[in-house]
C-alpha cells in the first residue's frame, strides 16, 4: 500500500528542517533494512514520509521536468501527465485564463501557468493541495469541489480520478468526478477533460473534439475538448522527446483504399489508430491499406521519422510455412507484430524454436479472410 501523507507530513517536508532531512536521505533505499534504520535515526517519526518522498522523486524524474524538489503522493504521480504532454495541452490555451479544477499536486498547473493569461488551481483533497502550494508557489490555489464552480469565464481543465481501491475505473460514470456531471457543471464554458485513451467516445456526445496523445510511441492519454477549444472532431497528436511533434485531424482527406502490398509495411502510431485516423494518415503520406478493416498501411515510400518495415517476402500464414520461411532466411531473433489474427506473439516465438543468426520482423495479419505473413527488415526512416 502506498504511504498516506498527512497535512502534518507535508508541513514538515516543506519546512527548512524537512528540506535538510530530505537532502540527507536522498541516497537511501527503502528496500534496504540498513537504510530504513538510518532514515529513522535522521527523520524520527517522519521517516516513512521522507523515504516515500525520496522514492517518488526518483520515479518522477522519468516523467516530469524540473520536479526534483517536488512533493507527491503515489497515486497523484501515477495519474500526472508527463511534462511533454502537459506542455502540449497548455500550448492550446496560450493567453487564455485557465482554471484547473482538479489540480492535484500541480503537474498540469505548472505548465498552464507558463502560458495562460491567468491561472487558478483547486482541488478537494487538502493534502494534494498543500503539495501543490509547494510545487506551484506562484499560482493561486483554493480548496473546492470540481462540481461546484468557483470561477467565471476561465477555461476549465479537469483530470478526474480513474482509480480507486479496487483498481482502474473504465466507465465514465465511475470517474471522480463523473464525466457527464463535470460537463453539466460547466455547460456553456470551454472545457478540456483529460481521460483514459480507451473510453467509448460515442457515450460522451458533449465532447466536441477527442484528441489522442502519444509520447515516444506510447499512447498516454486522451483529452476531450468543448466549445471554442475544439477545432476538429478527432485529432491524433504524436510527441517525441528526440524529435518534432505532429498532429493529424479528421478534417484531412481520407480517400485511400486497400491494394496490393507495396515495398513497405507501416504500423501507424497508436494515437492515430485509436483516433480512427489511419486512412487520413495514409492519404497524407501516399499510402494505402492492405485490408480496409486492418490498421496496417503499405506503400513504396515510408513517411519520414518512423520505424518502417521493408518487405523481404510474403505469403499465406501458417506456423509450418512461417517456420520454414524463417529457417530459409536463417532468422534467430524475431520481432512479431500482429493485427487481425488471434496469435500470441510470445507463445508463437517459443514454439518456433529459432536457431539462426539473422534479425527480422514478421508482420502477421489478414487480407480479407486469408491470414498472411510478411517477413520484413525494420528500418528507422530519417527525418527529411
Amino acid at each position: 500500500m502506498p504511504y498516506a501523507f498527512s497535512l502534518d507530513d507535508v508541513a514538515f517536508l516543506r519546512s527548512a528542517e524537512g528540506e535538510r532531512v530530505l537532502a540527507e536521505c536522498a541516497a537511501l533505499d527503502a528496500s534496504r533494512i540498513a537504510d530504513v534504520e538510518k532514515a529513522r535515526r535522521i527523520a524520527g517519526d517522519r521517516a516513512a514520509a521522507v523515504l516515500e518522498t525520496v522514492l517518488l522523486r526518483r520515479k518522477a524524474g522519468a516523467k516530469l521536468d524540473a520536479a526534483e524538489n517536488w512533493l507527491f503522493t503515489g497515486d497523484a504521480l501515477q495519474q500526472a501527465s508527463a511534462s511533454a504532454v502537459a506542455r502540449h495541452r497548455a500550448s492550446r490555451l496560450t493567453g487564455r485564463d485557465v482554471h484547473d479544477v482538479t489540480c492535484s499536486i500541480g503537474a498540469d498547473l505548472v505548465e498552464l501557468a507558463r502560458v495562460a493569461g491567468r491561472a487558478l488551481g483547486s482541488d478537494v483533497d487538502e493534502v494534494r493541495l498543500a503539495m501543490a502550494r509547494h510545487n506551484c508557489p506562484d499560482v493561486p490555489l483554493v480548496r473546492a469541489d470540481a462540481l461546484r464552480p468557483v470561477s467565471r469565464g476561465a477555461v476549465v481543465i479537469a483530470d478526474p480520478a480513474r482509480r480507486d481501491a479496487k483498481g482502474r475505473r473504465w466507465r465514465p460514470e465511475d470517474f471522480a468526478p463523473p464525466l457527464d456531471q463535470l460537463a453539466e457543471a460547466y455547460a456553456g464554458r470551454d472545457l478540456a477533460v483529460k481521460c483514459s485513451p480507451g473510453l467509448d467516445w460515442a457515450a460522451l456526445p458533449w465532447a466536441d473534439e477527442v484528441e489522442l496523445v502519444s509520447l515516444d510511441g506510447q499512447v498516454r492519454e486522451a483529452c476531450l475538448w468543448t466549445g471554442d477549444l475544439a477545432t476538429a472532431a478527432r485529432r491524433a497528436t504524436v510527441l517525441r522527446t528526440d524529435g518534432p511533434q505532429w498532429t493529424i485531424t479528421s478534417d484531412e482527406p481520407d480517400d485511400v483504399g486497400a491494394g496490393e502490398p507495396g515495398e513497405w509495411i507501416i504500423d501507424p502510431d497508436g494515437a492515430v489508430v485509436r483516433a480512427g485516423l489511419v486512412k487520413h494518415y495514409g492519404a497524407r503520406h501516399g499510402l494505402w491499406q492492405l485490408d480496409e478493416r486492418i490498421a496496417y498501411l503499405t506503400g513504396d515510400t515510408p513517411p519520414p521519422g518512423v520505424r518502417a518495415f521493408r518487405v523481404v517476402e510474403h505469403g499465406p500464414y501458417s506456423e509450418k510455412t512461417l517456420r520454414a520461411l524463417l529457417k530459409r532466411h536463417d532468422v534467430g531473433r524475431l520481432e512479431i507484430l500482429v493485427r487481425g489474427l488471434d496469435v500470441d506473439p510470445d507463445a508463437l516465438r517459443k514454439r518456433l524454436k529459432l536457431r539462426g543468426d539473422a534479425d527480422a520482423t514478421v508482420v502477421l495479419t489478414r487480407i480479407g479472410r486469408a491470414p498472411v505473413t510478411f517477413l520484413c527488415q525494420a528500418v528507422r526512416i530519417p527525418l527529411r
